[in-house]
């Protein structure tokens, strides 16, 4: 038999062999016992592997189910590919009501508030919440800034679908330091910042005292080398930065930063 033998031929030369086996069985042993019951014969390696195959195939053709897209979901795409496709940009404040105003036969009120919310709690759009782009409207155009709330609040919620994805991943260092990022951003002094982003949940208060008072040590060190220039008597900031041996450049705009801070802070919208 060659490696190259069909089940069938396999099964037509194990056949004879076992015959053999079985009529030799059935003579009766030298004791008088009576002779054993013969055993079936065991089906070739090959063709229980054929056997499996098929249903393995079977389970690996099965196709994936893909999401069902709300049907205003898909008009909205149609009609704005730049808001609703490649990219995600924050939406302007009433872009529902200005929908409504532009396509009154392609859209039921339910049907577009639905889409709409869907749309705002996907981790793509408040991706681009959370990193602080402008509120734009239906044209592309950039309108209004996002709300310091809103752009913390897309943090803390893009923070807990990563901890749901990695469970025994260490995130918080990462969540600490975008919050200050954003504080940083919104343009507003730390304690505005606390008064428009603090709730009642004590682990996301923890989490935004951490970033301010890093925060704090932050604008301590660049205000402690701005009174360092000032008492070096120096003409020039290059001349500090050399008698110190750091780089000029960066010392430069932290000094220019701490000038700034000295400003009063803008108060909360």
């Amino acid at each position: 038999m060659t490696d190259t033998a069909t089940p069938q031929e396999e099964i037509q030369e194990v056949q004879p062999a076992e015959a053999e086996g079985t009529a030799a069985q059935q003579q009766p042993s030298a004791d008088g016992r009576p002779p054993r019951a013969p055993r079936a014969p065991r089906q070739p390696r090959q063709q229980q592997t054929q056997k499996q195959k098929p249903k393995q195939a079977a389970q690996q053709q099965q196709p994936q189910r893909a999401r069902k897209v709300h049907p205003a979901l898909e008009k909205l795409f149609e009609l704005y590919p730049n808001m609703f496709g490649a990219r995600f940009l924050p939406l302007k404040l009433g872009v529902f009501q200005d929908l409504l105003e532009k396509h009154p036969d392609d859209f039921k009120k339910d049907e577009l508030k639905v889409a709409l919310g869907l749309h705002a709690r996907s981790t793509r759009y408040l991706e681009a919440v959370a990193a602080g782009l402008a509120r734009h409207d239906l044209d592309g155009n950039a309108v209004e800034p996002v709300a310091p709330e809103h752009v913390h609040h897309a943090i803390l919620e893009l923070h807990r679908r990563r901890v749901q994805r990695k469970p025994g991943e260490d995130l918080r260092a990462q969540l600490v330091a975008r919050i200050a990022r954003a504080v940083e951003a919104s343009g507003l002094d730390r304690e505005a910042y606390a008064v428009l982003v603090r709730s009642r949940d004590e682990e996301t208060n923890a989490v935004l005292d951490e970033a301010l008072a890093e925060l704090a040590r932050q604008a301590a060190k660049r205000e402690a080398l701005l009174r360092a220039f000032e008492a070096s008597g120096r003409s020039s900031e290059h001349e500090f930065a050399e008698m110190y041996g750091m780089d000029a450049g960066e010392v430069g705009r932290t000094l220019a930063r701490a000038r700034a801070e000295r400003q009063p802070a803008a108060p909360a919208a």
